[in-house]
């Protein structure tokens, strides 16, 4: 048997990173001889898509994007897209546009329809060019084979994962993320620090992924608070835009686990954001996965700035106080309770999330119905270390 596993990256062709580098997206369109550009992004990244629209002869800005992407929004906004006829997609701003913009993209052409593919490996090809460009350190869908819409009809957020939803192109530039929120800059920054997080201690982890995972985890937990604290620290910025970068390169050949699945649920039936209820999830899960994945945990304990204890579980066990450290410092809402949700549905989010099998069978460790309400009741209270 091989020591290292088989596993296949899908990477993307251009990838710019650094501040300053979206004033390279321009002359990559330009050089590609595109004639007619769609720009899908939220209201305030209307002026950075005018830059980079220019010089294009026909163009399209669409800033209709919903704070969690339904169903109905895409086929309203792909409606508008074939009638538009654009050779590029651009997508602009945080994980939303930027999974809208993939699926436009990849189904412009009118073959499939979205509830066709949600799944793995059902996209059959795209045939218009593919750009992205983030505007929160979070998501890593600038570099994902994943898109994320909620199912209204299911009250369930589903994923569509395929090669062709991997950008041909992405401008990863610090200096756009700078006038995000601090509510925002901590659900993001969480969210990344979950894909991490959650790809290193993945049943199917692997050595080359290892690096970016962990590296991740560092530079996030060494840069989000100063972020949320000084929102225009550009070093900061720089340091979590690489590591949601780093996070988003774990997410084709590893992917998340028992965090992602059971927030689901609280994003399709109660529209709690994405990185918002990730962050809630991830210390109980984290903890629940310990016995599992001891060295790994140690290993993320150090990460996130823990001294090494004497012996692997009592270094482990310390990184549930530095992930609570962390959460403390961004001032983010913990509690299910506290957003308005009522611990009396508990069984159906559990059972809801334990049914993303995509996800759930990363997990390093198994979970009962019983385990998984558990951990929500836990993140009912939302109690803090």
């Amino acid at each position: 048997m091989p020591i290292v596993k088989t596993i296949t990256l899908l990477q993307v062709p251009r990838l710019a990173i650094g501040s300053g580098c979206i004033s390279e997206c321009p002359k990559y369109l330009a050089d590609r001889g595109v004639e007619r550009a769609l720009v899908i992004a939220p209201p305030f990244g209307r002026k950075i898509a005018e830059q980079i629209l220019a010089g294009i002869a026909h163009t399209q800005i669409e800033d209709s994007i919903e704070a969690e992407p339904s169903v109905s929004g895409f086929d309203a906004i792909l409606e508008r897209a074939k009638a538009f006829k654009p050779d590029a997609v651009i997508g602009l701003g945080g994980g939303s546009a930027i999974d809208v913009a993939k699926l436009t993209a990849a189904l412009i052409d009118g073959e499939q329809k979205v509830n066709e593919v949600f799944g793995t490996g059902l996209v059959k090809g795209r045939s218009a060019i593919l750009v992205c460009v983030p505007t929160t350190a979070g998501t890593g869908a600038e570099v994902s084979p994943n898109a994320i819409l909620l199912d209204e009809a299911d009250e369930m957020k589903k994923g569509v994962v395929s090669p062709y939803l991997v950008p041909d192109a992405a401008f990863v530039d610090a200096e756009l993320t700078v006038s995000v929120p601090p509510a925002v800059t901590a659900a993001t920054g969480l969210d990344a620090l979950t894909h991490c997080i959650e790809a290193y201690t993945n049943r199917f982890a692997h050595p080359v992924v290892d690096t970016w995972a962990i590296e991740g985890v560092r530079l996030i937990a060494g840069a989000l608070a100063t972020a949320v604290r000084e929102p225009k620290n550009i070093d900061a910025r720089e340091k979590l835009a690489l590591g949601s970068l780093y996070g988003g390169l774990c997410l084709g050949p590893v992917n998340t686990a028992a965090v992602h699945a059971l927030s689901y649920p609280l994003g399709g039936r109660h529209h709690v954001a994405h990185g918002h209820a990730n962050a809630i999830l991830l210390p109980h899960v984290f903890r629940f996965n310990i016995p599992a994945a001891l060295e790994r945990s140690a290993a993320v304990a150090v990460a996130l700035g823990a001294k090494p204890q004497a012996t692997t579980e009592a270094t482990a066990e310390a990184s549930i106080g530095e992930l609570w450290r962390l959460i403390n410092a961004t001032g983010l809402e913990m509690s299910l309770t506290a957003l308005g949700i009522s611990e009396k549905e508990t069984p159906q989010l559990a059972a809801a999330g334990l049914g993303v099998a995509r996800l759930m069978k990363n997990n390093p460790r198994g979970m009962t119905q019983a385990e998984a309400e558990a951990i929500y009741h836990a993140a009912f209270s939302g109690t803090r270390q």
